[in-house]
């Protein structure tokens, strides 16, 4: 993966020599009119051009009719031209000297038009033809504060300055919004690349790119589809190695909105389950809503994240301290009783010593003086218990509130020189700022200030989590090249077998390959007549089940093609030709005779092929209530131990195993086997794997077993 191209190519867009605007107007309104004022306006230092080849003035500059007349070769192109004639634009440009190009035309395949897809592909073969650095197309420009390179059509005043945030995503009108509700809390975005459809850049080249800038610590996206995933995870990666955050609010959470991006971008969006698997693995943090992404971002660009979900507060009233501990049990954090050391030491501050607890309420001889506020501070800091401090304060909007300021600037410079836990401010409700809390802001790098207690405690929730996935991903065994016996024939097989199209295994193939990977099924038998079967049933012992095997009998409850719990010679022998008769539509290729196993606890256990993030494994709730509940959890492959065990905690059939009001507990081992097994096979056919769906998996007291199977395969 060469990301060092990547970020050539994205310094080259952020930092041109020039800028050649091909479709110039200065018709009033126009987005070439908008980037022309933006340019000079926001102080773009390089020199302006304009191509339009039936005008000889623009703006009462010289207008040149094409890119061999410029004064000089072309850098970037700010393309404006119908979309019919844009590929001819960049190669026209690339021969004359261009590096890179902003592409705001549309009408390359955003809705379900094919003819436009068809320039779609015409446009995205021009760009790697002619190697040019592209944002979009689709897209509304970009703002790169360093270089004072402004081409976004934005009307509204913008603050163009060096700041921690880098905005990037394929909706410019959600980046504009992002931005303005980042300026408004006084957060500088040094960035905002609106990276429209992505057949040029895309999301992994940005990250990669950024990962570079030193003085960046967050990088924000907004994301529909993403285009290349290898280069995506590997970017992602890179920037969290250089201690870069990574938030994105993903396009997708229902049917209804994968439609939407379909409809936007002329991408398929997958699931929104595969992207935080996938994804979260990589370091990329998802929040639910552009105001979560705000806030997210406000937390990790100043207090930076959580180790863990355990919090500490002082607050100015009970009443904010009880919606802290709603906020905390409902987005699973922990306010945990502080040691006795440190009670001890509050209580030499507080005026009422008994009612010393975490949050501590600050009514209680914390507010009394600033050395009684800060030693309450240093005593939760000290407590291994407490992983977070929050302090109940809002920006002052206006002068008066000398306390507040104090304390601030207190909280500031301890957080700057002595802190070795994230400190953070919180506000009951959400409000905005003026001139003057943000200057106030400025003046307190090394603290965030969230507001409101339910999205502050949901945006360290979240980044807790993210915390929590990358110790797992850390944690990973490296991948072993040792097989069992028999499984390198096995793989070899199945790749023979697989074929363009997706084609399902009957229930006894695809019970083969879970035995290979060490994933238990019932004891049974594959018979082909009658005789054969009662003799299996007599081998195996009664109570047995009896299945019809076919590859067209995807369902076999509702096909009628199961009988269970048959106790005697006489009761199979009736279901088999009841069967029989009932299924000549079918081709069966015959009848699977198994041990019956009564009672424990029925999982879903899986794989999942999603069109845009590849294979997840996913665990959960099964039997017939899978589709009602849909109380299952995802993870990508490779599986651990230590993710397995995770991933059955996310759902409420893992809770279960512990048994639930007198049940007897399940082996929770042999689920996460299981689980272990299914990501090695994900692994090792990650080229012809569809879907694996074990439903149910049974847990029983002790082990565990697979009563049903389904692999489909189809190559990739």
């Amino acid at each position: 993966m060469d990301l060092e191209a990547s970020k050539k190519k994205v310094a080259a867009l952020t930092a041109p020599r020039n800028a050649v605007l091909v479709g110039a107007s200065d018709r009033p309104g126009s987005w070439a009119a908008r980037v022309w004022r933006n340019l000079h306006k926001y102080e773009y230092p390089g020199p302006i051009y304009s191509i339009n080849p039936r005008r000889n003035t623009v703006w009462d500059k010289p207008c040149f009719p094409d890119f061999k007349s410029l004064p000089e070769p072309p850098d970037h192109m700010v393309v404006l031209v119908p979309a019919a004639g844009v590929a001819e634009a960049l190669r026209a440009g690339a021969v004359a000297g261009a590096r890179s190009a902003t592409v705001f035309s549309s009408g390359f395949g955003e809705g379900f038009d094919a003819g436009a897809a068809r320039l779609g592909q015409e446009l995205a073969a021009v760009i790697t033809e002619t190697g040019l650095a592209v944002s979009g197309p689709n897209c509304m420009g970009n703002v790169c504060a360093k270089s004072r390179f402004v081409t976004l059509t934005e009307d509204r005043m913008l603050k163009v300055q060096e700041g921690p945030v880098a905005l990037v995503g394929q909706s410019g009108g959600m980046m504009i919004f992002a931005n303005a509700a980042l300026q408004e809390r006084g957060v500088a975005a040094e960035y905002l690349i609106t990276s429209g459809n992505e057949l040029g850049l895309t999301a992994g080249d940005y990250i990669a790119y950024f990962a570079d800038q030193p003085e960046l610590k967050v990088i924000a996206i907004y994301v529909e589809a993403i285009a290349d995933l290898a280069k995506f995870k590997a970017a992602c990666r890179m920037a969290r190695a250089a201690g870069k955050h990574i938030v994105a609010l993903k396009m997708g959470q229902s049917e209804e909105g994968r439609q939407a991006a379909l409809a936007h971008t002329g991408s398929l969006a997958g699931s929104i389950e595969a992207f935080d698997a996938v994804a979260g693995e990589a370091g990329v943090i998802r929040a639910d809503t552009l105001d979560d992404l705000v806030e997210i971002t406000e937390l990790l660009a100043y207090t930076g994240a959580p180790p863990g979900r355990r919090l500490g507060a002082i607050t100015l009233s009970g009443a904010f301290r009880g919606l802290l501990l709603d906020g905390a049990e409902k987005f699973h954090l922990k306010f945990e009783t502080l040691l006795p050391a440190t009670t001890v030491r509050l209580k030499q501050i507080l005026t009422v010593g008994s009612l010393v607890s975490n949050p501590i309420d600050g009514g209680y001889g914390v507010l009394t003086s600033a050395d009684n506020y800060m030693a309450s501070i240093e005593a939760m800091q000290d407590d291994p218990h407490v992983d977070l401090v929050i302090l109940q304060e809002a920006l002052p909007r206006e002068a008066g509130s000398d306390r507040a300021e104090h304390y601030i600037q207190l909280v500031e410079n301890y957080a700057a020189a002595k802190a070795t836990k994230p400190i953070l401010f919180c506000s009951p409700t959400s409000h905005g700022q003026t001139d003057y809390s943000r200057a106030l802001r400025a003046k307190a790098p090394h603290v965030s200030f969230l507001q409101e207690a339910n999205k502050a405690l949901r945006a360290i929730a979240t980044v807790a989590r993210r915390e929590e996935i990358e110790r797992l991903a850390r944690a990973m065994p490296a991948a072993s090249t040792m097989r069992t016996a028999g499984q390198p024939q096995l793989i070899e097989r199945l790749r023979q077998r697989a074929g363009k199209e997706a084609a399902a295994l009957n229930e006894f193939d695809s019970k083969e390959i879970l035995n290979a990977y060490g994933i238990a099924t019932p004891k049974e038998e594959l018979v082909g007549s009658l005789d054969d079967a009662l003799a299996a049933a007599a081998r195996i012992g009664y109570p047995v089940v009896l299945k019809a095997v076919s590859a067209t009998l995807t369902h076999k409850s509702d096909a009628g093609a199961v009988a269970l719990n048959l106790t005697t010679a006489e009761q199979l022998r009736d279901a088999y030709g009841r069967m029989t008769a009932k299924l000549t539509d079918h081709k069966l290729q015959g009848m699977l005779v198994g041990q019956f196993i009564a009672g424990g606890l029925e999982l879903v256990l899986g794989l999942h092929r999603d069109r845009e993030m590849g294979l997840i494994a996913m665990a959960g709730a099964g039997g017939i209530l899978l589709e009602l509940m849909k109380d299952v959890a995802f993870c990508a492959p490779p599986i651990s131990h230590e993710k397995a065990l995770d991933l059955l905690e996310r759902s409420q059939a893992g809770q279960l195993l512990a048994g639930y009001r007198g049940a007897a507990p399940r082996d929770r081992e042999a689920v996460a086997n299981a689980l272990i097994g299914l990501g090695r096979l994900a692994v090792d056919l990650a080229d012809v794997i569809e879907s694996v769906d074990i439903n149910p998996f049974v847990a029983l007291p002790q082990g565990g077993v697979a009563l049903d199977a389904l692999i489909v395969l189809q190559r990739r």
